[in-house]
């Protein structure tokens, strides 16, 4: 529950292990939230439990979550707001980065990264917002990502579902208008991760914990759009409108 003062008790991340979720869920406790579930395949996030811990969080749960198993994502809802009680913020971490090239070869993979990345967002993103329009507030923070705004050759399967993801979390938020919950899309560019390791750093890269740092302020502010940095909003009006070709030459 939230305290007096508005500021967020407690939080589920869903894809606990994920470097941005993790940074996020660690800023929040650092900001007073006490309680944090971390939803993880396999049911066990050691590691990062106990970083959260470290920096303050009195309780530290860990419950399985399967992103590519939409069945079951009601009940891991269900099973982080038995062990949190109300859900101020669900972060919707999950997902898969993937190698063009691989993906382009194999299309069965490429279908599952695909999966991964919109559909379980999908099942999870309901699911959460059923929880939170019952509770009567809560934001849903959703990883969205630049690779969305126009989707590029040189990541178009990973930017294509992410460009759906992104539809689908506005769509969302619009639906929970006047329930007291909301959706809050998230938009960063590169960011430094392990994840990312493969990728060439593009400009205006970032890392987890400014990623974090503009959560924190956004779920403040209450914002519904967050670019990380802010220098990507006035970027992306720009991509919105060169000529496609001139877009096919920007590989990168």
């Amino acid at each position: 529950m939230r305290n007096a003062l508005g500021a967020v008790r407690s939080v589920l991340v869903l894809g606990g292990r994920s470097e941005i979720g993790l940074a996020i869920a660690e800023r929040l406790v650092r900001d007073g939230a006490r309680a944090v579930a971390l939803a993880v395949r396999g049911g066990r996030a050691p590691e990062a439990a106990a970083r959260l811990r470290e920096a303050g969080a009195a309780e530290v749960h860990e419950l399985e979550f399967d992103a590519d198993a939409p069945a079951s994502h009601a009940a891991v809802l269900a099973r982080a707001a038995g062990l949190l009680g109300d859900l101020d913020v669900v972060v919707a971490a999950f997902g898969h980065l993937g190698d063009q090239a691989a993906l382009e070869a194999d299309p069965v993979a490429a279908a599952a990264s695909a999966h991964t990345n919109l559909t379980g967002h999908v099942s999870a993103g309901l699911a959460a917002a059923a929880r939170l329009r019952e509770q009567g507030h809560g934001v849903l923070v959703v990883l969205s990502s630049m690779a969305g705004v126009r989707v590029r050759r040189a990541n178009f399967v990973y930017g294509a579902a992410k460009a759906g993801l992104d539809g689908f979390a506005q769509g969302l938020d619009d639906a929970l208008y006047g329930s007291g919950a909301r959706v809050m899309i998230v938009r960063p560019g590169y960011v430094r991760t392990k994840m990312s390791a493969h990728v060439p750093a593009a400009p205006f890269a970032a890392t987890p914990r400014q990623v974090a740092d503009a959560v924190a302020d956004g779920l403040r502010l209450g914002w519904r759009y967050v670019w990380v940095p802010s220098v990507l909003r006035s970027v992306a009006a720009v991509f919105r409108v060169l000529p496609r070709s001139v877009w096919r030459r920007l590989r990168r």
